[in-house]
């Protein structure tokens, strides 16, 4: 068994009991469960590099793992402090895919689906902000700007793969694909009454996007030391 199955295994049992108890409905439990994932990833990544971390990517896990502290402690300020946490993780993540990626270059062939990217995530941005709840609404500008960085991340992320077709790009469009659902469905929970479903879908979507956000950090690295190789 190599050295990092150990941490992905204890990562796919912790996205296992999160499931079992978010369907038991012991929130509690699901939340400790939950706690586990991020860093089960974690080490399941650092292994995986040979313990090699950029300052941009530790910055990553250290505002998600400050997100899932907020969750745990369930207190009044959580879940601003969640939204903040999350917005320094996505403006991290563009910062990320601007400096590892060449400039994306469009081609007429390209144009139709970016456009319907664009025209998805706007009307995404638009219909799920106007659901936002009474205490949601107090912090609106918050909220509008989360949305927008999520926004751009996305169309990054996916007009990366439309121009380019990469494993790489490929994982940052499941990643940013899982994001948008978590967040989504957690608006959508907040929103409407308690739904088993919203809240499984929330909870399996953002455990993912853990799962994506490393593999592309890792995939970005061998493809980046690929090219080096190849010149």
């Amino acid at each position: 068994m190599k050295a990092n199955k150990p941490s992905l295994i204890l990562y796919f049992l912790a996205l296992l009991f999160t499931i079992i108890f978010d369907c038991m409905q012991h929130d509690v439990l699901a939340v400790y469960a939950k706690s586990i994932v991020l860093p089960a990833i974690f080490f399941y990544f650092l292994i995986s590099r040979d313990y090699k971390i950029g300052k941009t990517e530790a910055l990553v896990f250290l505002f998600c793992f400050v997100g899932q502290v907020f969750e745990l402690m369930d207190i009044e300020i959580s879940p601003i402090g969640g939204v903040l946490s999350f917005l320094v993780v996505y403006m991290l993540l563009i910062r990320i895919f601007i400096v590892s990626h060449e400039k994306i270059k469009l081609q007429k062939r390209d144009v139709l689906p970016i456009s319907i990217v664009v025209i998805f995530i706007v009307y995404l941005l638009i219909s799920v902000l106007s659901l936002q709840s009474d205490s949601m609404k107090k912090f609106n500008f918050l909220y509008t700007f989360y949305g927008i960085v999520l926004s751009l991340l996305s169309y990054y992320a996916f007009v990366n793969y439309i121009t380019k077709g990469t494993y790489v790009s490929f994982l940052m469009s499941l990643m940013a694909i899982c994001y948008i659902f978590s967040d989504i469905f957690y608006i959508f929970s907040e929103y409407f009454s308690y739904s088993i479903v919203l809240v499984l879908i929330r909870d399996i979507t953002q455990i993912l996007a853990y799962y994506f956000m490393v593999a592309y950090f890792i995939e970005k690295t061998k493809s980046y030391k690929k090219v080096l190789y190849d010149n």
